[in-house]
C-alpha cells in the first residue's frame, strides 16, 4: 500500500477529539486522543471552551498523527453546537452545546423527527452575547477554518439549523430574527466535498458530516432490523427499516442507503451518566457539595430526550440497600443504559436482529455486556473504537476521487469480538427492568430551590 492512499478524520466529540489515519481497506495506521473539559457549570447548561476543543484540539490530533503524506482530511462532530468568532476565528464565547438550556425549546413527545430549534435559541443567546462577532460557528467550521481556512460545514449539520438553514441556504430573516446575518454563517458544502488545503499541508480539506453518520457508514448495520448502539457521551440507538415510521417519542430519519429509514433516538443514559456515576461512587469531600444540589437513581441525572424529550426529569437510585457497594452501583448504571436500549427498541415495533455497538464507550467491557443482558441478544461490537473519525476518514478518500459513493464505506465494517448475553442474569434483569419502566412512568423533577 502507497503511503498515499492514507486519508484522515477527526472528530471532535463530547469529551475528546479523536483522529485517526487510515488505509483504502479502512485499516487504522495511526490514532490519537486530545482530551477537553466538558463544562457543566450549572445543572442545566453543558458546553465547551471552544478555543480549546474546537480550533486547539483538531490542530493538535492532527499534529500528533504525524501523517503529512495524508492526501485528505474531514472533521466530524456532535450536533448542535454553536459559537461566536472573531475575524481571525477564534471563538470568543463559550461553546454551547446539545442539551444546554440555552437552546432549550418545546418538543411534541409524538414528534417523528428531531425537533428544531435549539440551534435557532443558541445563536439567538451567541448573538446577544457577541453581538459584533465576526461569524457564529458551529465546531466543524471553527475546526475547518483553523485547519485550512474554511469555515464551512456539511448539510448534514446546517440542516440542524432549521429554520436559520432552509435547505438551499441560510435564511436572511430566520437570521435576522436571532441578530445575525447570513454573512456570519458558516458556508455550507456537500459531505465528501472538497474545499481547500490543510495549512503547512499538501492534504485536501474534505467536507465531513454529522459524528452520528459518521459512526453510521462504517458500522455495518444496514441491512432491514439491524440494530446500531453508539456508545458515547450521549447513547444513540437506530434500527434499520424498509419504510418511515411515526412513533410517539422516537425520531424516524433517512437512511444514507437509498429508500431506507432509522428510528430511534439519543439518549442522555450514556458516557454522560457513566461517567457521573464513576464520579459518585468514587472518593469526595462531602463538605464541597451544594446543598441545594444534593440528589434524594433511573438514569435522567440530566433530563432525558428520546423518548420523552423532557430536560426536567432528573435521577432516582431506587431499592438501595445496606448490602450494596461501588460494583453494584455502577453494574445498576450500566443496566439503566441497557434498560433504555431496550425500551428503544421495543417502543419501535421493529422486528429487530443484529445488534452492532460502536463509539469509544465499546472498550467499556461492562457496559456492552449490561446492553447485551439487557436486550438479551448478543452484541457484535465494531472494531475501531474512533467510529466517527474512521466514516470522516472514508469521506475525505471521496474528496481525491479513491471513492465514488459513501455506500461503499460499508466494505470498512468489521466485527472485533461478540458479547453474549448471561443466562444468569436473565431473570432477575427481567425483574428489574419491569421496575426501570415503572420508576420511568412516574417522571421526577429537579429538587432544587430557587435561590
Amino acid at each position: 500500500m502507497s503511503r498515499k492512499d492514507v486519508t484522515i478524520g477527526i472528530d471532535i466529540g463530547t469529551t475528546a477529539v479523536k483522529a485517526v489515519a487510515a488505509d483504502a481497506d479502512g485499516r487504522v495506521v495511526a490514532r490519537t486522543r486530545v482530551p477537553h473539559q466538558l463544562r457543566v457549570p450549572a445543572p442545566d447548561r453543558l458546553e465547551h471552551d471552544a478555543d480549546e476543543a474546537w480550533r486547539r484540539g483538531p490542530l493538535e490530533a492532527l499534529d500528533r498523527l504525524g501523517h503529512s503524506s495524508a492526501r485528505a482530511v474531514a472533521v466530524s462532530a456532535m450536533v448542535p453546537s454553536l459559537t461566536a468568532v472573531d475575524s481571525g476565528g477564534r471563538p470568543i464565547t463559550p461553546g454551547l452545546l446539545y442539551g444546554d438550556s440555552r437552546g432549550r425549546v418545546a418538543a411534541a413527545p409524538d414528534e417523528p423527527l428531531p425537533p428544531v430549534g435549539e440551534a435557532v435559541e443558541f445563536l439567538r443567546w451567541t448573538a446577544a452575547e457577541a453581538p459584533e462577532a465576526a461569524g457564529y460557528w458551529p465546531a466543524p467550521a471553527v475546526a475547518n477554518y483553523a485547519l485550512a481556512g474554511e469555515a464551512v460545514v456539511d448539510h448534514a449539520t446546517a440542516y440542524t439549523a432549521l429554520p436559520l438553514f432552509d435547505g438551499t441556504g441560510w435564511s436572511t430573516d430566520a437570521c435576522a430574527d436571532c441578530g445575525a446575518t447570513v454573512h456570519q454563517m458558516p458556508r455550507v458544502a456537500m459531505t465528501g466535498a472538497a474545499v481547500g488545503q490543510v495549512r503547512k499541508s499538501s492534504a485536501v480539506l474534505a467536507v465531513g458530516a454529522i459524528d452520528a453518520l459518521c459512526e453510521q457508514i462504517v458500522a455495518g448495520a444496514d441491512d432491514d432490523g439491524d440494530v446500531l448502539v453508539l456508545c458515547g457521551t450521549t447513547l444513540i440507538v437506530w434500527t434499520t427499516v424498509p419504510e418511515f415510521r411515526r412513533v410517539p417519542g422516537l425520531w424516524t430519519i433517512p437512511h444514507t442507503a437509498a429508500g431506507k429509514y432509522q428510528i430511534g433516538g439519543a439518549s442522555n443514559a450514556g458516557g454522560l451518566f457513566l461517567g457521573w456515576v464513576d464520579r459518585l461512587v468514587g472518593q469526595g469531600d462531602p463538605s464541597t457539595v451544594d446543598p441545594w444540589r444534593v440528589p434524594v437513581w433511573s438514569p435522567y441525572v440530566r433530563g432525558e430526550r428520546t423518548p420523552f424529550h423532557d430536560p426536567d426529569r432528573r435521577g432516582v437510585l431506587d431499592g438501595l440497600d445496606l448490602t450494596h457497594d461501588a460494583a453494584s452501583l455502577r453494574r445498576a448504571a450500566y443496566e439503566a443504559s441497557g434498560f433504555v436500549v431496550r425500551q428503544i427498541l421495543e417502543l419501535s415495533g421493529v422486528p429487530t436482529g443484529r445488534i452492532v455497538a460502536a463509539g469509544g464507550g465499546t472498550r467499556v467491557q461492562p457496559w456492552l455486556q449490561a446492553i447485551a443482558d439487557a436486550t438479551a441478544r448478543p452484541v457484535e461490537v465494531s472494531a475501531v473504537a474512533e467510529g466517527a473519525a474512521l466514516g470522516s476518514a472514508f469521506l475525505s478518500r471521496m474528496a481525491v476521487g479513491l471513492e465514488s459513493s459513501i455506500a461503499d464505506a460499508a466494505r470498512w465494517a468489521a466485527t472485533e469480538r461478540i458479547v453474549e448475553p448471561d443466562p444468569a442474569w436473565a431473570t432477575a434483569m427481567q425483574q428489574r427492568y419491569g421496575r426501570f419502566l415503572e420508576l420511568a412512568g412516574r417522571p421526577s423533577t429537579s429538587s432544587a430551590a430557587p435561590r
